[in-house]
């Protein structure tokens, strides 16, 4: 039986403690400082709107860790000795380990700015941080966002949600022009100021006022000069690895922590896995550190069996997403990047109320479909995956694409228009084949 010790209490560090039990018998001690049971990071902003409670975003009530022998440490991790393969802890508690999980997770991004470190800024990544954000939420006048992304959207639609006017400084000229297509982001800039948020785009933050007191009062926008009075500064220009702590130990690291394909770092019986790990040999089509969640939860499971002497290495898989701008759901599978390439077609299809679309990307060579990015229509998974795994041509994916469809059954369904639109840039006359059912769905998902 092994001592494993697992550092983070997050979707990687929880998804390895569980699949380390149901393996084997070995002693599993999970260490966090920020909350004491697991939660959904990804419920954060639900809490601030009033839609669940803390408790709600517990996936495991708090009988199961002592059920499941996982026992849970309410403590912080300040220094780690490998040869000795022990930790030292914050109270001055030592605990020893034969094998380490490092599922560190990530930390908002500061650039330096003047007063970044003030009261009353922040980012939404940690429970902290939520807990800041409603510290300084009763009479706020005015909340200034700098960064975009999925993180600042949220963050907006939390303060919007509470009538709190929102400025949003983000750097590109349209809204993640560096993730979506142009009309993809064309469209998500629409849609915030249609919400009413300040979307102040090609803008960057200079300086953030103090109010005398060491608390955040105003911002400098760098472009215009611009004193924006505001009481809460939001960070949300990105994330990275929270490993800033373990930089000048043995550990190699990069921008995170190197691992293999195994998940192994360089020091033995350590591994590293979620938002901290950066892949040594990257899997094609993908980057050397994903901080998505669904990544996180895989690696958990990869490195359980790896520590449980079933040798497996990590596979992502197809990359795909999936997130929410205020009332635009969104979701890309495959290949989708925000500059067309060379070798790729593409079809793009925009609803009149500028808040659905779909694209589809294509091989050039062998008209194989390679991607899908949808806003505001929701496409089966499997489906998408299914197609773009087994080469599928892209007439017969557009003549049955009906079977990627999950809006609900009375919404109203838009294939025939995109297979139009596809007749008339190829002078084409295909016809849609299939319509949406769970039937055929099951049938062809089964093939």
């Amino acid at each position: 039986m092994k001592e494993v010790v697992i550092i983070g209490n997050g979707i990687s560090g929880i998804t390895a403690a569980r699949w380390i039990r149901k393996l084997s018998d070995h002693k599993i001690t999970v260490i966090s400082s920020e909350t004491e049971h697991f939660y959904s990071r990804t419920a954060l902003m639900y809490i601030y709107m009033g839609h669940m409670r803390y408790e709600d975003t517990k996936p495991y009530e708090d009988w199961f860790w002592k059920k499941n022998r996982i026992n849970l440490v309410n403590d912080h991790v300040t220094s780690i000795d490998y040869k000795k393969k022990e930790l030292t802890l914050a109270t001055n508690k030592t605990i020893s380990y034969d094998k380490l999980v490092l599922a560190l997770g990530s930390k908002s991004n500061k650039f330096g700015w003047p007063g970044q470190d003030l009261k009353g800024v922040g980012g939404l990544y940690s429970f902290q941080d939520l807990e800041q954000m409603e510290a300084y939420s009763t009479d706020l006048k005015r909340a200034v966002i700098v960064g975009g992304g999925l993180i600042g959207i949220e963050m907006a639609e939390m303060f919007h949600s509470r009538h709190i006017p929102v400025t949003m400084l983000v750097r590109e000229e349209s809204y993640w022009n560096n993730i979506l297509p142009a009309e993809e982001s064309k469209m998500i800039s629409d849609h915030i100021l249609k919400n009413h948020i300040d979307l102040r785009l090609g803008m960057n933050l200079q300086e953030i006022k103090d109010d005398g007191k060491g608390a955040a009062s105003a911002v400098i926008v760098k472009e215009t000069g611009e004193e924006i009075k505001c009481g809460y500064v939001g960070l949300t220009a990105g994330v990275s690895p929270n490993i800033a702590w373990l930089k000048d130990t043995e550990l190699e690291v990069g921008r995170g922590i190197k691992v293999n394909k195994h998940l192994e770092t360089n020091q033995d019986g350590v591994y590293a896995i979620g938002d901290c790990a950066e892949q040594s040999e990257v899997v094609q089509g993908r980057r050397p550190i994903e901080a998505i969640w669904y990544t996180g939860r895989m690696m958990g499971e990869t490195v359980a069996y790896n520590i449980c002497d079933q040798p497996v290495a990590y596979d992502p898989g197809l990359w795909f997403n999936s997130a929410k701008f205020i009332d635009i759901e969104y979701q890309v599978y495959g290949e989708v990047p925000a500059q067309l390439p060379e070798h790729l077609k593409t079809i793009f299809w925009k609803h009149a109320d500028n808040e659905k679309s779909v694209r589809i990307n294509y091989s050039k060579e062998d008209m194989t479909v390679k991607g899908f990015n949808l806003l505001g229509i929701r496409y089966r998974h499997e489906v998408c995956e299914k197609w773009i795994l087994e080469n599928t041509h892209i007439e017969t994916v557009l003549q049955n694409l009906g079977l990627a469809n999950f809006d609900p059954e009375f919404y109203k369904q838009y294939e025939s228009e995109i297979v139009n639109l596809y007749n008339k840039s190829e002078g084409k006359n295909l016809q849609l084949k299939t319509k949406r059912g769970l039937a055929k769905v099951l049938s062809f998902l089964s093939q």
